[in-house]
């Protein structure tokens, strides 16, 4: 048992790079199971859910190398992978889902547990399922277990989804690179994550157009091949040191990402009265004066991230002024907000919307972390709260942040993990 024991006060100033995406590298290591071989992946970061899917892929019958320090993962696929992933990893990690479409196209049947991962509200896989039959396959669940099964081979079709899902666009992308003729996805996710995904199955030799937008047409193929393939850098981290340097009005140059996957985000910081610079290998993001508040409204890709909301309501929570932060799609993400509370931030819910009205300072105090991002945001607030807070739960920040404390105390901040 562990915690992050914060003192406030510092400015975070410097540089620091990010790596590949959590949020990518994870369904990449599921699609590795579509091509028996050995697959590299480069740019995966440290983190406890990369070692949660190696352990899943290990018991799917695959040799799985990690090299934390050259951030790379090897992932030997053997021709005929295992089909069950138990509760025990599958409880831990929702991503775990996304090896439900390669199983069942390249083995012809997948038992995949019904996932868990961040407690951040209902998402259902209805649209994972209906895709499935959709296909071709026979899906039922027993025993708490997602069952699926094929004949010969999947057939492509046209699949329309009600709302643009990340895991369900993903885990039919996966299904249909193998499946017979072509599958069209209609209001298919955006996400830069969806498009790393994309390319790296287009280089194991899949057919995929319209890449990058809400259509994507697949022609299937009979069989892949394993490649090489880096994955694109964390957005999300890299936002998440951008509302810090703002917060703390710091000057904090973040490597290895990309602005361009950040576009609304950076411009809601420099709304707030930052100013941001691009540069050839990221940003740099410097605030001289305390940040005004800024209205948020969470969105599908490319609109505002929801799982950047904690970190803004962290910054309206110090910022001149009120402001409104509506969450469109994760109906527990506010739970977050009654920590916040502790921290002495002015938050009042309704539904899904919250109102901030900043404060000159918070004060701190003990709170939880209930998942990544909250985490975060958690540890943004003690930075600008006068004394010590501690954050109970670190293992969720853990989940999809490397290094994150050591990364924090290079910048300058008072930071720390102590027992708890």
């Amino acid at each position: 048992m562990e915690a992050f024991r914060i003192t406030g006060g510092a400015r975070l100033a410097g540089d620091v790079r990010v790596t590949g995406a959590k949020n990518s590298v994870l369904k990449l290591m599921a699609a590795a199971l579509l091509a028996e071989g050995t697959t590299t992946l480069r740019e995966v970061p440290d983190i406890l859910d990369v070692e949660y899917m190696a352990e899943l892929l290990r018991r799917l019958g695959c040799g799985v190398e990690r090299d934390p320090q050259a951030h790379t993962v090897r992932i030997a696929v053997p021709a005929e992978p295992s089909h069950q992933a138990d509760y025990d990893l599958v409880r831990k990690l929702r991503a775990s889902i996304n090896v439900l479409g390669p199983l069942v196209a390249r083995c012809g049947q997948a038992e995949v547990a019904l996932p868990g991962g961040d407690n951040i509200g209902s998402r259902g896989l209805d649209m994972h399922v209906m895709g499935l039959e959709r296909l071709g396959a026979t899906v039922h669940s027993e025993h708490g277990f997602l069952i699926a099964t094929r004949g010969d081979r999947l057939q492509g079709t046209t699949i329309w989804l009600d709302f643009p899902s990340v895991g369900a666009t993903e885990n039919l992308l996966m299904a249909a690179v193998l499946a017979k003729g072509t599958t069209v996805i209609d209001n298919a996710a955006r996400e830069p994550e969806i498009v790393d995904i994309c390319r790296m199955l287009q280089a194991m030799g899949a057919r995929i157009d319209g890449v990058a937008s809400s259509t994507l047409e697949i022609e299937g193929v009979d069989e892949l091949r394993p490649v090489d393939h880096t994955t694109v850098a964390d957005r999300l981290v890299a936002g998440t040191w951008a509302v810090g340097a703002v917060m703390t009005l710091g000057d904090v140059t973040i490597r290895n990402a990309r602005a361009e996957h950040l576009e609304i985000a950076l411009d809601k910081l420099v709304t707030a009265g930052a100013v941001v610079d691009v540069l050839e290998d990221g940003f740099r993001v410097q605030a001289f004066d305390r940040p005004r508040a800024v209205d948020v409204v969470t969105l599908p890709y490319p609109g505002f991230p929801t799982d950047l909301q904690p970190q803004f309501i962290a910054l309206n929570s110090i910022a001149h002024g009120a402001a409104m932060v509506t969450e469109n799609l994760f109906e527990a993400r506010f739970r977050f907000v009654n920590e916040m509370v502790r921290l002495g931030a002015d938050v009042r819910t309704d539904g899904h919307h919250a109102m901030v009205r900043g404060r000159a300072r918070l004060s701190g105090a003990p709170v939880e972390a209930a998942d990544i991002r909250a985490g975060a945001g958690l540890v943004l607030a003690g930075l600008v709260a006068e004394g010590a807070t501690t954050v109970y739960e670190p293992h969720h920040v853990d989940r999809g942040y490397e290094g994150f404390v050591e990364d924090l105390a290079r910048l300058g901040a008072d930071v720390t993990r102590v027992p708890a």
